[in-house]
């Protein structure tokens, strides 16, 4: 594992973001006085992390495994329509003692470590909220479901749709410390029914029947090219969330999609990202009809 890091004024902080489209390996902090960040970019091969050092200039340096699991930022406590606390503590008298204070909300306990979803950032904090929405639809109507969350990062997402109520849950993600990040989460969170599995998503193989809600948090040019292995996990009537896009991209994103037979009936702006709820095109058409 390789980190490339630059130093830069506080100004241009949505200009790194656009550069690297939100990819999830990208941190981005705020140094004492606020007026400077750091931008770190966490590569698996030293050819990666030099391509970014020729173009951005900067500096490189390999790192031990361990430090991907020491936290970069603390998150602020992340409430969730009327339903989760996410906080980033994991001892266990402190835990209780947020419980306690929460009595109503179901508490998921995310540390930082070096990857995006513990639940802070804008795509992942929207996609959160409307997987509540999904989940009190289907429970009104009665319905199982099952789900994928493709590009898992934390596991966040997982986590809270099986606290939610969803019987069969597939996570994934291409990076082997997001995956070991995510088991690790969901047994602290006591989330045992989620298979989660190192997968590039660009080669995966849904199953036949696909699932009642599929989550992609991933940058646009992933989910651009994942879009038609995306139309093939999501089941007849399922329900598809989207995020990780920047609103610079939203259009060909979205265009794409169209293409594959998926459309979106909410579009979610926050910041510069944007986010989505949607389905197949026929399904949204025979819903409105």
């Amino acid at each position: 594992m390789f980190v490339w890091s630059k130093l830069s004024g506080a100004q241009w902080m949505d200009a790194w973001e656009e550069r690297f489209a939100g990819n999830p390996n990208l941190v981005i902090e705020y140094l004492k006085g606020g007026k400077s960040i750091r931008v770190r970019l966490f590569c698996n091969t030293e050819k990666e992390a030099m391509a970014v050092f020729e173009q951005f200039g900067g500096s490189i340096r390999k790192m031990a495994n361990a430090e991907w699991n020491k936290p970069v930022a603390q998150p602020r406590p992340l409430k969730v329509r009327d339903v989760f606390l996410l906080t980033p503590e994991a001892r266990a008298k402190e835990l209780a003692a947020i419980q306690a204070a929460h009595p109503k909300r179901q508490i998921i306990s995310i540390p930082p470590e070096m990857a995006f979803g513990t639940g802070d950032h804008a795509t992942t904090s929207t996609c959160l909220r409307l997987l509540v929405d999904i989940a009190r639809e289907r429970e009104s109507q009665g319905r199982k479901w099952s789900v994928a969350d493709l590009g898992t990062g934390t596991g966040v997402l997982a986590i809270a749709a099986e606290k939610l109520g969803a019987e069969e849950i597939f996570a994934c993600d291409f990076d082997p410390f997001s995956v070991a990040a995510a088991s690790r989460n969901a047994e602290r969170n006591h989330a045992r029914g989620i298979l989660i599995k190192e997968q590039d998503v660009l080669k995966w193989k849904p199953r036949k029947n696909g699932y009642d809600l599929v989550m992609a948090n991933l940058f646009s040019t992933v989910l651009i090219e994942a879009w038609p292995v995306i139309a093939k996990s999501l089941a007849a009537g399922g329900d598809l969330i989207v995020s990780g896009i920047l609103d610079t991209q939203a259009w060909g994103v979205f265009t794409a999609a169209a293409s594959n037979g998926l459309g979106f009936t909410k579009v979610i702006k926050k910041g510069k990202w944007v986010t989505a709820r949607g389905g197949h095109l026929n399904d949204l058409i025979a819903r409105q009809g």
